[in-house]
């Protein structure tokens, strides 16, 4: 007796020489591109940095062997705390009076100033060598016991007599460059910015 073809396979029923389809797949050119990540920092990056001083401690030669030891120029933007016995230079000398210090000195040069001192302002920057002399230095603002202020160019050392704090920003590849320059093209034409009256090289 005959039965008849048997029953076709659903699952291999299907063609199995069907053609991709072209083009993307939906919704492809909507998928977010990877973001691009930078391992590396660039030479010229401005760092911050929160630096705290010892109690003791000469800031003066603790932030120059900070900027000898990381080959790089260090910019002081303020400070914070108390210092002792300080020699700064400044054009006219101030006396303090009694109660935390003393100025003594004639017209211009150095005063020195005994006491304890609270910082009210620390600027400067601190290049690292082969930087041109006297191309760094630090300035100070100082309150005395009664509120009188004194500042100027620090000479060291500045002893902390506490914890100081720094807020500092540190930088590479500086370029030491001479002011000003007298014409741009009185050298080489083809050497634009280099004229006689400019000098640049690297600071450090």
């Amino acid at each position: 007796m005959d039965s008849g073809p048997p029953d076709s396979d659903p699952v291999n029923s299907g063609s199995t020489t069907g053609k991709r389809p072209r083009g993307r797949p939906p919704g492809s050119k909507n998928k977010p591109k990877p973001p691009v990540i930078v391992t590396r920092d660039s030479p010229n990056v401005l760092r911050s940095h929160v630096l705290e001083v010892a109690t003791g401690a000469d800031i003066v030669e603790s932030v120059t062997t900070y900027a000898r030891r990381r080959g790089r120029g260090v910019s002081v933007l303020s400070g914070n705390g108390t210092v002792s016995n300080v020699a700064i230079r400044q054009p006219a000398t101030t006396n303090l009076g009694t109660n935390g210090g003393t100025g003594a000195g004639g017209g211009g040069g150095v005063v020195t100033l005994h006491g304890r001192f609270d910082i009210l302002s620390l600027t400067g920057t601190v290049l690292p060598p082969p930087a041109p002399p006297g191309s760094g230095g630090l300035s100070i603002f100082l309150s005395g016991g009664q509120g009188q202020v004194i500042g100027g160019s620090v000479v060291a050392p500045l002893v902390a007599s506490g914890p100081v704090i720094l807020m500092a920003a540190s930088f590479s590849n500086a370029t030491f460059e001479r002011l000003p320059i007298e014409d741009e093209f009185s050298g080489d034409p083809h050497l634009l910015g280099w004229g006689a009256g400019a000098a640049t090289r690297p600071a450090f």
